[in-house]
């Protein structure tokens, strides 16, 4: 007998939500968003007081009230991660203990938050420094927000979004990042099993989706400041400033790992700072916009990667060191030039300092490719103006953040 369709559609209601993220058929649409969305803030520096024409903070940093609309700021997301709303239609949960227990959480800690089943706004009362015993395993549906406070997660093993989705990191401070130990970790409340060694990323995004991490500050960990791998996509990187580190950003597991072929991150509004030497990103078989950065410093490269990415590079300054031998921006890897010229690698609108150089390839050696917009001569003057707020946020309560 056929099952009828109201019964259907009540039983697809009733199923959980998928963790799974498929890719955005056209990603060049999401960058003619992106770039529509830069537009528009550019378009309204005179009616705003605080604007910046960077779309993101001129969604929310303009509302002295920011504090009572804290959530709002899950609406303001732009690029592949753009869906990622944490912890929006959940209770605010206030941290109020920054000790850590790996097991057996206490309520008021940022552990005992992160494992919660439901959804969740996660704050903080007051400054606290929070140096985690084993790496903090988030569950679904979760923002932690640090604006208001000065947080800093250090000293130990950090972030690790695994398998989870709708997760938003912003406003913290990530540093000093150590690998962790075999260990018994809570990741629900009733549950938790154990781990193996941490690789000692600042945030490490393991088969996640729709993720958004902003404004945070970042440098000196163990691996990565940002890694995202096995499966992750749907991933925004927007406001951060990083600082210190060596190998920077990997996104994309390995060049034999294909299903990272869905993986789709948007790089916006970043700055890349001092003591930096590559993987700015390096980037494996996905689809990666890099728009509106600044790159003050590298040392060997700022943008690689290996197994055929599409990276598409729009209004980003790049100023290259003094080392005659590394002016070059890119890095292609792992394959000689008879492969990755086939790679689709575009620079456009891109402002090249001091000698920085771009090697284009694909689809981006020819002035032919079909682009998904132009951003004209004047945004790459605009990065500094655009990422003068990277990193986290000196917010006071009562006036623009």
């Amino acid at each position: 007998m056929a099952i009828p369709l109201t019964v259907l559609v009540f039983l697809a209601l009733l199923a959980p939500i998928s963790i799974s993220s498929s890719p955005v058929p056209d990603p060049e649409l999401v960058v003619q968003e992106v770039n529509m969305n830069i537009s528009a803030s550019r378009r309204n520096l005179g009616y705003l007081s605080c604007g910046t024409g960077n779309p993101i903070d001129d969604c929310w940093r303009c509302d002295p009230n920011w504090e009572q609309n804290r959530q709002r700021l899950a609406d303001c997301a732009i690029g592949f991660g753009k869906h990622a709303i944490g912890g929006r239609d959940g209770k605010i949960y206030v941290v109020t203990d920054a000790s850590d227990d790996p097991v057996n959480p206490k309520p008021g800690t940022l552990r005992h938050a992160v494992i919660q089943d439901e959804p969740l706004w996660i704050i903080f009362k007051s400054d606290m420094v929070i140096k985690l015993k084993e790496e903090l395993i988030m569950n679904a549906f979760k923002t932690i927000d640090g604006r208001g406070a000065s947080v800093h997660i250090a000293g130990g093993p950090c972030i690790t979004i695994q398998y989870v989705t709708n997760i938003i990191i912003h406003g913290l401070n990530i540093h000093d990042c150590k690998q962790g130990g075999n260990a018994y970790v809570r990741d629900s409340p009733g549950h938790y099993g154990w781990r193996t060694v941490s690789d000692g990323d600042g945030v490490s995004i393991f088969g996640g989706s729709h993720v958004w991490v902003d404004h945070c500050s970042l440098s000196n960990c163990h691996d990565g400041l940002v890694d995202a791998i096995h499966g992750a996509t749907a991933i925004t990187i927007s406001n951060n400033y990083m600082t210190h580190h060596n190998k920077v950003m990997l996104l994309g597991h390995s060049d034999s790992y294909t299903q990272d072929k869905n993986m789709q991150v948007t790089i916006a509004f970043n700055h890349f700072g001092e003591g930096l030497v590559q993987r700015m990103p390096r980037c494996r078989h996905g689809y990666f916009h890099v728009v509106n950065n600044d790159y003050s410093h590298w040392e060997m490269y700022a943008i690689g990667g290996s197994a055929d990415p599409t990276i598409n590079s729009q209004g980003n300054r790049f100023l290259a060191p003094n080392d005659i031998f590394n002016k070059e921006v890119t890095k292609h890897e792992d394959a000689p030039q008879s492969q990755w010229k086939n790679w689709n690698w575009r620079s456009e609108g891109d402002l090249l300092l001091n000698g920085a150089f771009f090697t284009p390839s694909g689809a981006g050696a020819s002035s032919s490719y079909s682009k998904a917009s132009s951003l004209g001569a004047r945004p790459s003057s605009l990065v500094s103006t655009i990422t003068a707020g990277a990193g986290s946020l000196k917010c006071k309560k009562g006036s623009h953040c």
